[in-house]
């Protein structure tokens, strides 16, 4: 079909499509066009003009920064949870038994009395953020699970550090008990491929740095499991002779492209180069070896 002339293009990198066809995520394809065509990502605007909500444009934008598809930072929500006052707060505890039972918990589960703005924040994400009072106390569970693993056992999170999870939970439309033990049951299941990974690269007795763990949870978010990054890495230091972060990076996204993610299809679609064997010397004939006797006694004559 001819096109006019003065219709206006916007190119699109071949392999930026094989990702995303690769991940047959709608969201994260419309997401991308539109920030091509909008020069720009705006989480309202996104979420408006492509008539999709806010959790799902965030973690369309998640897919896409796995990808490297997308610079933009994290945005969180515009919205604020209101100012709560202490009598808010009184008055829901008084009249609401399933509130009273999550501060109970709260305080049980952090050992201490809340403050007065730790009862505020944990109201809000009952009353503003949508949690359900059972979501909530797994979610604190879940918190100080993930804080203590992080940095070290018996060290309790904030309830500011509760709330930023919370607002994330929001946003991703965890709001139902499935909902959140489905998430963490994700995230234990991504949390232990991770350490396999870390094992596999050797790196021990420190926790990975920022830097290195975004690579990690990229190559797992692109489909990659612990054997195959190990694939990788033996031909990175095969290579190299050492860890090179973005060498390694380069041949995971390009096998990503491939579509190549088992070792047996590494295997099969992108075989290792085989060194070159040294060239071997042929046998030489009988003439040449009294060639060669010869030119030697010529020389042990001449040096006499």
């Amino acid at each position: 079909m001819a096109i006019p002339s003065t219709e206006k293009y916007i190119p699109i990198p071949r392999a930026a499509l094989d990702q995303l066809l690769g991940h047959c995520d709608g969201n994260a394809a419309l997401l991308y066009l539109h920030v091509l065509r909008a020069g720009d990502y705006s989480l309202n605007r996104a979420a408006r003009e492509l008539k999709c909500t806010e959790a799902e444009i965030l973690a369309a934008a998640g897919t896409l920064r796995a990808l490297g598809l997308l610079d933009a930072p994290e945005t969180a929500l515009e919205q604020e949870a209101p100012e709560y006052t202490a009598e808010d707060v009184a008055a829901r505890a008084r009249t609401d038994p399933a509130f009273s039972a999550v501060v109970a918990e709260a305080e049980t589960t952090f050992g201490r009395v809340l403050s007065t703005s730790d009862l505020k924040l944990l109201f809000g994400l009952v009353d503003y953020w949508g949690l359900q009072p059972d979501v909530v106390m797994v979610l604190l569970h879940h918190c100080v699970e993930k804080y203590q693993a992080r940095s070290g056992a018996g060290r309790m999170p904030t309830m500011k550090y509760v709330e930023k999870e919370a607002r994330y939970w929001a946003r991703m439309e965890i709001t139902t008990l499935d909902a959140a033990e489905e998430h963490i049951a994700r995230e234990k299941e991504k949390q232990e491929l991770a350490a396999q990974v870390r094992e596999t690269l050797q790196i021990r007795g420190r926790d990975a740095t920022a830097g290195e763990a975004k690579y990690i949870e990229s190559w797992l978010a692109m489909g990659f499991g612990p054997e195959a990054i190990a694939e990788a890495y033996d031909r990175t230091m095969l290579a190299t002779g050492r860890l090179a972060w973005k060498y390694m990076d380069t041949i995971l996204r390009s096998w990503d492209g491939k579509k190549l993610y088992t070792p047996e299809a590494i295997a099969a679609g992108d075989p290792p180069r085989k060194p070159k064997a040294p060239p071997v010397e042929q046998p030489r004939s009988d003439s040449e070896k009294l060639d060669a006797m010869r030119r030697m006694y010529e020389h042990m004559k001449g040096s006499k």
